[in-house]
């Protein structure tokens, strides 16, 4: 029986349609001067083009990495990585706690099984520390989140996943050129996934990749993710040896992107400036806490701008914090829970409680625990959370003033004693 699908979400502009305040929004996008010569180019060539080849050697490049692989989203992108994988059903992946659904959607459908790590203390990324209390004999890899683009604190997690004998995969879907100790989001470990989805920072009308230095990995990515997991024979035709997809950019998805790639350098910078004048601004309001940027963070390519409430500080909770700031201007404004991946996963949940493949013997040798309750940290970070995502490029010193404004008034009208 089918299932009621009323209420089902919505992206891009059309999940921004609506919103109004005194700060700018993404929509309508700016968009780089060449993407109507790229866009014509497709056209007139009959759909010949080598447009996508020339978006990921163009990205490949800017990235200093060997491979990209085009994909036309960031969830097929992670999911072409999860296939690609040689891993085996039942196999433990660590993955961020907050995140979104994306992240693992690849790993669940390759019968792998997503182990939450806890966030940090006081924050919405993963650390070494918490990586290490979910290592089991099945773990294989870690594949980490740089939310908000914010990076993770990444050397102590490599350590440890060297000391460990794991993978280290990266989503940098929001932290397209996010910089940690001098080295770009997406390029420390074997292989990352990137979203140029219309309201990613690097935004496109859709579309994702996959990068790596890995020569054999990337060829897997094209076989499994490209070419549906099909070899030629003489005589006969395609053969599909694997399971795989048709998970390739549109050229005019390439075309657009293309032409974005050639503007967003000095996007990402106003973007740092702008997120790093917010925190000075909020930090200085009594009860608001702003997200601590690491030493090691060279670039914020920030994408999603938010703050959380000190406990006890106010009279209200988050949700009505974030309403009111959006009805005193900052459009997008409110509350992230729904990133807590498990409690909002209730598939994985009803999965384990019903012994369904892979949380069964022989596949699995424990039963996951995907409940708010398993991630604590995660958990109260998140019901303190306000965040809006229209922050963007188009930021001004001026628009940071009164973003810190509005915040500030709040504040002092909810203040508790």
């Amino acid at each position: 029986m089918a299932k009621d699908q009323s209420g089902a979400a919505t992206f891009g502009a059309a999940a921004q349609s609506g919103w109004s305040g005194v700060l700018p929004t993404p929509f309508p996008r700016t968009m780089g001067p060449q993407v109507g010569t790229y866009l014509r180019e497709v056209a007139e060539s009959g759909l010949s083009s080598n447009m996508t080849s020339r978006f990921e050697k163009a990205f490949a490049s800017e990235m200093g990495m060997s491979h990209c692989v085009a994909t036309p989203g960031c969830t097929p992108a992670l999911a072409i990585l999860a296939a690609a994988l040689d891993f085996e059903p039942g196999d433990e992946v660590i993955v961020s706690s907050i995140t979104d659904y994306g992240t693992l959607q690849g790993l669940v459908r390759e019968g792998l099984v997503p182990v939450f790590a806890d966030a940090a203390p006081n924050s919405f990324n993963i650390g070494a520390e918490q990586i290490e209390a979910c290592v089991t004999d099945r773990t294989r890899a870690v594949l980490v989140v740089h939310l908000t683009g914010l990076p993770c604190e990444m050397d102590p997690i490599l350590d440890l996943a060297a000391r460990k004998g794991l993978i280290i995969l990266e989503d940098a879907c929001q932290a397209v050129f996010s910089t940690y100790g001098g080295r770009l989001a997406g390029s420390m470990g074997l292989a990352s996934g990137f979203s140029f989805d219309s309201e990613k920072t690097l935004g496109s009308d859709m579309g994702g990749c996959v990068m790596t230095n890995d020569a054999s990995l990337a060829e897997r990515l094209r076989f499994i993710g490209h070419s549906r997991g099909a070899a030629m024979r003489p005589g006969f035709g395609r053969l599909h040896t694997e399971p795989g997809y048709a998970h390739r950019m549109p050229l005019c998805t390439a075309a657009v992107t293309l032409a974005q790639l050639e503007i967003i350098r000095p996007q990402v910078a106003q973007r740092d400036r702008m997120a790093r004048l917010l925190n000075r601004l909020l930090g200085e309001i009594p009860g608001i806490e702003v997200h601590p940027i690491s030493d090691h963070v060279g670039v914020w390519s920030c994408w999603m701008y938010g703050f959380c409430l000190r406990p006890s500080a106010f009279t209200c909770t988050a949700d009505e914090f974030a309403a009111e700031i959006a009805r005193e201007g900052i459009p997008g404004a409110g509350t992230g829970r729904y990133y807590l991946m498990p409690e909002a996963c209730t598939f994985l949940r009803d999965a384990v409680q019903r012994g369904r493949y892979p949380y069964l013997s022989p596949f699995t040798d424990r039963k996951p625990d995907y409940s708010a309750a398993s991630c604590p940290n995660a958990a109260s970070f998140l019901d303190r959370w306000v965040r809006w995502t229209s922050f963007c490029e188009k930021y001004e010193e001026h628009h940071c003033i009164r973003a810190a404004e509005i915040v500030a008034a709040t504040a002092d009208r909810y203040r508790a004693g």
